[in-house]
């Protein structure tokens, strides 16, 4: 039986006191789904072989793509900075993003909504959006017949408990749609695994670089997002039409809660 992860990236925080700010209004979480063989076999070292291409990336001291750095141009990707080299490499990445196998499923909540709606409510926001992202992860497993795990990019001792806690509760039992059985059957492990940055794990990496234009879609379908995307969001977010989990022409991927 064939074996897929899911890496996970947060945009946003779960903190409800901070919901009428409109910088931390949302809270998302965007899962991309990918064949632990493949990540082995092709998505790690290709890229690994961009990084060496563009930015001299070396084994002892592995770069690691992280989206806000990239788009800023800040070290290690100052080379960035030259026209010419920023539209090579936004070229090839993008062309990259394309051609890689993997499914995206991103989950979006309205904070203030939910806190203004809602006065008394099982979920926290963090773990109301894990849920419904584990849900449809738990679906698209089933329909592969396949198994899973989860993991996520390590944010602190204290977030880090919060992020184990919550999964491990869903995986134990389970949410109005999954029953406990469903979970521990597809989902191999009830221990969220969590990375730091620096392990240089390609999954997360390619997380991080489409959770936000994930996000910003989603927003702007809502008419939420308050300024036009940005142009190379435009391109990515053009390339997650085919990613997004769907069947028979229905988008399981996009969630707005």
């Amino acid at each position: 039986m064939r074996k897929y992860r899911i890496y996970v990236d947060e945009v946003g925080n779960p903190d409800l006191g901070s919901s009428d700010n409109p910088n931390h209004r949302f809270l998302s979480l965007t899962g991309v789904i990918i064949s632990l063989d493949y990540v082995k076999e092709v998505l790690h070292p290709e890229m690994e072989a961009l990084k060496t291409k563009y930015f001299g990336s070396h084994p002892d001291e592995p770069i690691i793509f992280h989206r806000k750095e990239i788009l800023n141009a800040k070290p290690p990707f100052q080379i960035l900075r030259d026209q010419k080299m920023r539209e090579a490499f936004d070229r090839e990445l993008l062309e990259h993003l394309e051609r890689w196998d993997y499914t995206v499923i991103t989950v979006c909540l309205d904070k203030k909504k939910h806190r203004d709606t809602y006065t008394v409510w099982r979920y926290d926001p963090y773990h109301y959006c894990l849920a419904v992202l584990l849900e449809r992860f738990n679906f698209w497993l089933n329909r592969k017949d396949a198994r899973g795990d989860v993991m996520a990019e390590s944010r602190g001792a204290k977030e880090d408990r919060r992020l184990k806690d919550s999964f491990h509760r869903l995986w134990e039992q389970g949410t109005e749609y999954v029953d406990p059985k469903q979970f521990q059957e597809s989902i191999t492990s009830g221990q969220l695994k969590v990375k730091l940055k620096t392990a240089n794990v390609s999954g997360l990496q390619l997380s991080d670089i489409i959770a936000h234009p994930s996000r910003a879609e989603i927003l702007d379908e809502e008419k939420l997002l308050g300024k036009p995307l940005a142009p190379f969001s435009k391109k990515i977010i053009k390339i997650l039409q085919q990613k997004y989990d769907q069947q028979k022409g229905r988008i399981f991927g996009k969630k707005f809660l």
